[in-house]
């Protein structure tokens, strides 16, 4: 019996198939498999009655040339390979891995750390700053100086930890810490590093007024001392742009603080009074580091860029050389370089004479997951800055008109073969012959006659969205700046997104309680090198206690009340291309 020309759709797509009569439908179904790569299992052919199955005789159907079948279905990952192969490293389960290996394991929740005695601030602070993955790495490197004679080392033996205490080397200790957390996903007792501080900075040491135990602290007072520490004793190679050899004695040593974490100011101060101008008083400009950015919060405060616009123009009062008395000078600040890493501090905190304590505002002050500073900075920085900043969000607007219009696509298609489906199931018992007569009758001299719609397959949407990527990765890499290049740790595009949060619940600084919350990072693929995709989730850290969080409670930290509120927030640089990116 000679075959019969029929018409497959599938996925848009018309593809001309020869139909055995003589076969059956599986014969058919592998005949589909070399055209689209579907299995042969994972194929729904409508048929009228229903779905085509493998032994159904094809002359059953008593197809006719030209008849058209809608085929329904996708391509499995592995491509219809069913070659089974032994796996190239070696399966290890869960319950066979060491607490350390445990620990290290895609997926695992990281480890808490220990309340000791009102330490929340200690350990909120702690766990934002362990998801600054350089830190990490540098700690790992630092060698602490031998220590002086007479030098004691307190006993923490009763502990179980007898033979550490040595060291009241806060970066030593902060090093050996997030060593030990890093092996164990359970909540870690930070003794070690806490008696280093109070050492170091004996206001942490303070006992509460009742007498029992220590006092609750600041945890914006302990970020900025560990930073202080860290500043002085981290110290890297830094890294020349030439590619020179960086283990030479020449090589420059800089502060891995002042790398990362550290912007610069330029600063203007000039009088307000006219008298002071006319008289030949001129603007002072200066540079000054910066370790964090405040946001100061009022009765006008609603929005972080509220707050730190307010920081950034301030009036104070000095004594003018001219005038030789009192007056008004308004400081501006305009920053001069951004670091990678950026801190922001919420001013909620002031000291309320009358009660004799640390009050807290209230006031709700919302903050964005990606913060764009560009308007605070210099002139000069933002002519470096604008240029990627805009091609950032130009790429980031067509991805998103990319995304929605393969839902559009998806769901346009979805509904042919929802229709397709429809119609051979309830087949018209009375043939329609007037049809093509309307469609003539209705078609003009300038109608065009309407074609089957071609939708594109994932794998097809996936080469043009790869090749896309990497056309503006190009792009976006031509237009950094060669003199911000050159500066490893600095933000190149204005652009951050938040990384970490510290929060405080309570009504005073002196008492309440502190909290964290750290983004999820992406584990490295271990092909690649680089890091998968992020599933947006956090880690909210209270003290021991480690859960996960979405994205939506971040956004119910804005403060408003004696709930949680976010003090301190860490930013870091949206990621650029690098010339590693480009080569593939």
């Amino acid at each position: 019996m000679a075959t019969i020309p029929v018409i497959v759709k599938h996925q848009g797509k018309r593809y001309e198939v020869d139909l055995d009569p003589t076969s059956t439908g599986e014969t058919f179904k592998y005949q589909l498999y070399s055209l689209t790569g579907v299995e042969p299992e994972r194929q729904k052919i409508l048929v009228k009655g229903g779905q085509l199955k493998d032994d159904t005789d094809l002359s059953t159907l008593k197809a006719k040339s030209g008849q058209t079948f809608m085929m329904m279905g996708t391509p499995s990952e592995a491509g219809g390979s069913s070659t089974f192969e032994r796996p190239k490293e070696k399966i290890v389960f869960v319950e066979d891995m060491t607490e350390a290996e445990a620990a290290q394991a895609e997926g695992a929740i990281p480890a808490g750390l220990q309340n000791l005695g009102n330490t929340c601030y200690l350990n909120s602070t702690l766990q934002t700053l362990r998801s600054v993955p350089e830190l990490q790495t540098e700690l790992a490197k630092y060698s602490a100086p031998t220590a002086g004679p007479g030098t004691s080392a307190p006993d923490f033996s009763q502990f179980g930890l007898g033979g550490r205490g040595g060291n009241t080397d806060l970066t030593a200790s902060l090093r050996d810490l997030y060593k030990e957390m890093s092996q164990t996903q359970e909540g870690y007792p930070p003794l070690v590093f806490l008696q280093a501080l109070r050492t170091l900075f004996p206001q942490f040491a303070q006992r509460a007024r009742t007498g029992q135990g220590f006092a609750q602290q600041d945890a914006e007072e302990a970020w900025s001392q560990i930073i202080s520490q860290l500043r002085q004793k981290l110290k890297i190679k830094e890294t020349k742009a030439n590619g020179a050899d960086t283990s030479t004695e020449s090589a420059q040593e800089i502060s891995f603080v002042d790398k990362y974490l550290a912007g610069r100011f330029e600063i203007k101060t000039e009088c307000d009074e006219v008298a002071a101008k006319e008289a030949g008083e001129e603007a002072v400009t200066a540079e000054e580091v910066f370790l964090k950015l405040d946001c100061h919060i009022n009765k006008d405060t609603n929005h972080l860029r509220d707050g730190i616009s307010s920081a950034l123009e301030e009036k104070i009062e000095k004594t003018s050389p001219v005038l030789d008395r009192q007056a008004v000078y308004t400081k501006t600040s305009r920053i001069s370089r951004l670091p990678k890493y950026l801190t922001v501090h919420f001013v909620r905190f002031f000291w309320k004479r009358e009660a004799k304590k640390k009050a807290k505002i209230m006031r709700k002050v919302t903050f964005p997951f990606e913060l764009d500073v560009v308007e605070f900075c210099t002139e000069e920085l933002r002519k470096q800055l604008v240029p990627v900043r805009d091609k950032v969000r130009e790429i980031h607007k067509e991805e998103e008109d990319v995304t929605r219009a393969r839902k559009r696509q998806k769901l346009a298609h979805k509904q042919e073969e929802d229709r397709e489906k429809d119609r051979i199931a309830h087949p018209d018992p009375k043939p329609s012959t007037s049809s093509s007569d309307k469609k003539a009758e209705k078609k003009g001299e300038g109608d065009v006659e309407m074609t089957d719609a071609v939708y594109k397959t994932d794998a097809e949407y996936e080469s043009e969205r790869t090749a896309s990527i990497l056309a503006a990765k190009k792009e976006l890499f031509a237009l950094i700046n060669p003199e911000l290049a050159k500066d490893e740790g600095a933000n190149k595009s204005g652009v951050y997104e938040l990384r970490g949060v510290v929060t405080h619940q309570g009504a005073s600084a002196d008492s309440g309680h502190y909290t964290s919350y750290v983004k999820k990072q992406s584990a490295l693929d271990a092909k690649t090198g680089k890091r998968k995709e992020e599933d947006g989730k956090w880690w909210w850290f209270n003290d021991d206690k480690v859960s996960e969080v979405d994205a939506e409670k971040i956004e119910s930290l804005s403060g408003g009340g004696e709930s949680h509120s976010a003090l301190i927030l860490l930013y870091r640089a949206i990621d650029l291309p690098t010339s590693e990116d480009l080569e593939g």
